[in-house]
């Protein structure tokens, strides 16, 4: 890889002082091959200070001509680590700019994608946070706003959409082989909103006027060959509702021409929120039949896309230090939007159970930053993407709304929405509206809670009588990590006791705390419940732990909990504990084996077992992982057969046994659903099933290339070879993880979704013997692919073949000393030092009694 010259806050700021972005005009041609696109851009802008110089961003496979002022300038001397240099700019500036770009295959940039099955080209754009400089010459930050003007050349039998609405068919080229498609210009954006989706996409059109009156046109686009799976009626269904809900909790129109989705191939993220033209991840077209989790999982997506329309686009931040502007803010609108406007109402329960366990996992993390961050480089910008911008940045988003009211909360968000309009914004921007709309202080809260890292960690403190009454009741608050501060909480103290059979609720306190001690005198002389649960109703964004009753009662009986959002919390506490190695992993596998079967939101019991399987693959013993495993399948075997025929819950436990299944009779009950000798009343075994199925009986040496490469024959589509690819991967001997090494590591054969399956099959914690010698190769090749692999698709692989399976203080010892061999890139470095981490509480983990 060509160098590329880091971009940085300094450096960014400094261009924003001296230019002006009149607009840009850009003509894409996607006709000359597999690898390069023609790219022209022409640049109008203002300079504040005549005579100065700046660049341009560009990353370029080759640049033909640069023109400023009608001046050519030699790109031999003016283009180098993806940048233009620009001497001598005038007061009003045209820079021209004809390049030849280089096609992406990790998802980033202008991607193309090839369907296997039917030979069909898709290329679409992925361009947050700076990836269209890879594209086209631009100021590639987000406070350099400007109108854009597209024009597509492709070829005459493709579709292409864009940020505006354009004509369905372009112009047609002298030969006929081509059209050319004209978009009108925008409003002003910025350049990582644009947006070009070509191919030879099938596209479904609708349109929606809202209770405004507002019609707005929509589309849908997917690949040929899953056209049948786009399920138009229920995704439409869901933006009708996003566009209803949005513009009257907004009281303002959806700010943008239409509303587009493009459901993509190969992406590399779940989804991105262009302008007008929204880039899904093709994943989220259901081939086989999926639970109601998924259902959910995308409606989620969809309206947190659709909230980047205000957030984000409409106001952007100024730059990549409030990233939480645009993604706490789409997190919590996306869950507040499918708990009151959709099907999906318990949306908090599952957001409890899994994204918020997602915030407290990543903010207990060495790498753990504020909410709103310090980011000098956009590296670091990347980096954080994560749990604490989305997850624990809404959770406190919901925290602020209950602080200050429904009413004040939303009259600030509005008057900071249209103060901004079509501009970037800061912290201070929407404190300030905050603040002048509902009379609050907010300094001293925005220190606490979106200024300063780490969660705090809550416990009851009590003394009890002889008849068991409580005589004192406290929650103390500990702090902890690199800024420990306790913080101000509003939270619910709830206090359950068994009663006919379940876990009531027998009494509630709201409380408010702060410092380190908060006495709550109303509670003396109540009788010491079963269990004490604090955070009840799940108001507040903390750790909480468990007194030894309360605990007790957890781990015997959290099932017969009769209320789901409590359920929620308390499960999401004991995840905690156990990543927080306060609770074993055994310990923890009894405790979902004896409470999943009453847990009757499937949301919530998936992301259960899709927790334990991560937690498992990071941190278990791999002595003892088939044990765990084992009895995970013996109760979700009893739970399958005994489900309800058809039930979600049923496919829900037959996907549990496709990646615990061990024993013999699990297995033979696995392979009885895949040859249809075992199957079940109502269980379909369709595509997704069958390849879950035949990957656990690849891992455990039931299954070898031949089964594999049969079912390859009955689903020969990329999702099936991808899952073939995972399959060989985890065959349990050397000639195939040699395999599934070299495909990884050695070779850029596989994207970004291949790499992820791949790896999972690859690491199988129960072949830690096999995989004993990679755990020396992984540091022997990490410096080779932070060097030749792309920034989204290095960071990835650099997770995803981390050696936990050898987890031990000799692998501590590996990376202390990769480390200290330095200096590493901040991405990299950020990666070892969370793994570290990761390996130490699993060493921890495994000491603790089971």
């Amino acid at each position: 890889m060509m160098p590329i010259a880091e971009i940085t806050r300094a450096e960014t700021a400094e261009r924003a002082r001296l230019l002006r972005v009149d607009s840009y005009d850009i003509e894409l041609d996607l006709t000359r091959g597999a690898d390069v696109f023609g790219s022209t851009s022409v640049i109008r802008f203002d300079c504040t200070q005549p005579g100065a110089s700046t660049y341009v961003d560009l990353i370029a496979a080759r640049v033909h001509a640069v023109t400023l002022n009608g001046d050519a300038l030699d790109p031999a001397a003016t283009v180098a680590d993806g940048r233009i240099t620009l001497p001598r700019l005038a007061d009003r500036n045209e820079l021209r700019v004809v390049a030849d770009c280089s096609f992406a295959g990790d998802g980033t940039g202008l991607h193309r994608a090839v369907d296997s099955g039917d030979d069909t080209v898709y290329t679409y754009t992925k361009f947050e946070p700076a990836y269209a400089r890879r594209v086209y010459a631009n100021f590639d930050q987000p406070d350099l706003k400007a109108p854009f003007t597209i024009h597509v050349t492709a070829p005459a039998h493709w579709v292409v959409l864009s940020n505006q609405p354009g004509p369905e068919s372009g112009e047609a080229g002298p030969d006929g082989t081509s059209r050319t498609w004209h978009f009108p210009p925008t409003p002003p954006i910025s350049s990582y909103l644009t947006a070009v989706a070509a191919g030879e996409y099938r596209v479904v059109r609708g349109s929606h006027t809202t209770a405004r009156g507002q019609v707005v046109p929509m589309a849908l686009a997917c690949r040929a060959s899953l056209t049948e799976y786009l399920d138009a009626d229920e995704v439409f269904l869901i933006t009708r509702q996003g566009l209803d809900f949005y513009t009257d909790l907004f009281q303002g129109d959806y700010p943008f021409a239409k509303y587009d989705q493009v459901f993509a191939p190969d992406y590399s993220v779940g989804a991105t929120e262009n302008v007008g033209c929204v880039v899904i991840s093709d994943e989220l077209l259901f081939r086989s039949r999926v639970t109601d989790t998924m259902h959910e999982l995308r409606a989620m997506v969809i309206l947190h896309e659709m909230a980047h329309m205000w957030f984000g686009d409409l106001v952007t931040m100024k730059w990549w230090d409030d990233l939480w502007l645009n993604e706490s803010f789409a997190e919590f609108c996306g869950t507040l939007a499918s708990a009151e406007a959709t099907r999906f109402a318990d949306a908090w329960t599952t957001f409890c159970a899994g994204r918020k366990t997602w915030g407290y996992m990543q903010d207990q993390l060495p790498s753990t930053h504020p909410v709103a961050a310090d980011v000098p480089t956009l590296s670091q910008a990347v980096a954080n993407f994560d749990g604490i911008s989305y997850a624990k940045g809404a959770s406190v988003l919901r925290q602020l709304w209950a602080y200050l009211g429904r009413p004040a909360f939303m009259d600030g968000i509005r008057a900071y929405l249209g103060e901004h309009a079509w501009g970037n914004a800061t912290l201070a921007d929407l404190l300030t509206a905050l603040e002048a709309h509902s009379g609050a202080d907010l300094a001293e809260w925005s220190k606490a809670w979106l200024e300063t890292p780490g969660p705090n960690t809550l416990r009851a403190s009590f003394e009890v009588d002889a008849g068991g009454a409580f005589t004192s009741f406290a929650v103390v608050q500990e702090a902890s990590g690199p800024r420990p501060t306790l913080r101000p909480h509003h939270l619910g103290v709830g206090l359950y006791s068994h009663v006919n059979g379940s876990l009531a609720r027998v009494g509630r306190q709201e409380i408010d705390v702060a410092g380190a001690r908060t006495e709550v005198p109303e509670l003396a002389g109540t009788a010491q419940p079963d269990l004490i649960l604090l955070n009840d109703g799940d108001l507040d964004y903390a750790v909480v732990r468990f007194d030894p009753r309360s605990m007790r009662t957890l781990t015997e009986a959290v099932g017969l909990l009769s209320d789901s959002l409590a359920r929620a919390v308390c499960w999401s506490a004991a995840i905690d504990m156990l990543r927080e190695a306060d609770l074993s992993l055994p310990a923890f596998v009894r405790m979902l084996t004896g409470g999943m079967g009453q847990e009757t939101s499937v949301s919530v019991l998936q992301i259960l077992h899709s927790t334990t399987d991560q937690v498992i693959r990071l941190t278990g013993d791999p002595q003892w992982v088939p044990r765990g495993k084992a009895e995970l399948a013996a109760a979700g075997a009893r739970l399958l057969l005994a489900a309800p025929p058809g039930s979600d819950h049923q496919l829900a436990w037959a996907l549990l046994l496709s990646w615990t299944a061990i024993t013999p009779d699990q297995l033979d009950l696995l392979g009885g659903l895949l040859d249809g000798s075992g199957a079940l009343p109502d269980l379909p075994v369709d595509a997704e099933l069958r390849w879950a199925i035949l990957g656990r009986l690849a891992a455990t040496g039931r299954a070898g290339d031949a089964e594999i490469d049969a079912e390859l024959d009955r689903d020969p589509a990329d999702a099936g070879r991808r899952h073939a690819i995972a399959c060989r991967a985890a065959i349990p001997d050397a000639a195939h993880k040699a395999a599934a090494w070299h495909l990884l590591a050695e070779t850029d054969e596989l994207g970004v979704l291949s790499v992820g399956e791949a790896a999972r099959g690859f690491l199988q914690p129960e072949h830690a013997s096999l995989l004993a010698p990679y755990a020396q190769r992984y540091f022997e090749i990490l410096p080779e692919l932070w060097a030749t692999r792309g920034e989204h698709l290095r960071m990835q692989l650099a997770q995803a073949l981390f050696p936990h399976p050898a987890a031990s203080p000799a692998l501590v010892e590996q990376i202390d000393a990769f480390l200290a061999s330095g200096p590493h890139a901040p991405g990299l470095a950020r990666v070892l030092t969370e793994r570290r981490d990761v390996v130490t509480r699993a060493l921890r983990s495994r000491s603790l009694p089971d």
